[in-house]
């Protein structure tokens, strides 16, 4: 995912299949602190698509790694979600503004359903954030 650009690609053998635009944190690229409201930069193990409440499905990204936990970088709760509950009714306008605290938003539940379907079929383990 290149940050600069918006979008979440999701790759197969290193070709794009398909990307998504994002909205990302509202304080841009460059998380080292939990509550700094922003994005980390860095490749990332992700967990596995889970429901949830406030997103409808979230896909937990492993901030911090080993190494950057090691250099005093903290956080938690860091993924891809789809929109929050409440706005979910703007569809592709969710993507309007950056509004999340440290995510890779998706504007609509069926593109965050679709990303999540392809992690599991693929068994998608990382993420490179750009």
């Amino acid at each position: 995912m290149r940050s600069s650009d918006r979008r979440l690609s999701l790759c197969t053998d290193r070709r794009e299949v398909k990307s998504f635009p994002v909205r990302l944190a509202w304080n841009g690229p460059g998380k080292r602190r939990a509550g700094d409201a922003m994005l980390p930069m860095g490749t990332y193990r992700l967990g596995m698509p889970r429901d949830s409440k406030k997103y409808g499905v979230f896909i937990p990204i492993g901030y911090p790694t080993p190494a950057q936990a090691a250099q005093g970088y903290t956080g938690e709760a860091i993924g891809i979600h789809g929109p929050h509950r409440v706005v979910r009714w703007l569809g592709r306008y969710v993507n309007t503004f950056d509004t999340t605290s440290g995510c890779v938003g998706i504007a609509t539940d069926r593109e965050m359903r679709e990303i999540a379907a392809f992690i599991r079929r693929q068994h998608a383990r990382s993420i490179a954030i750009l």
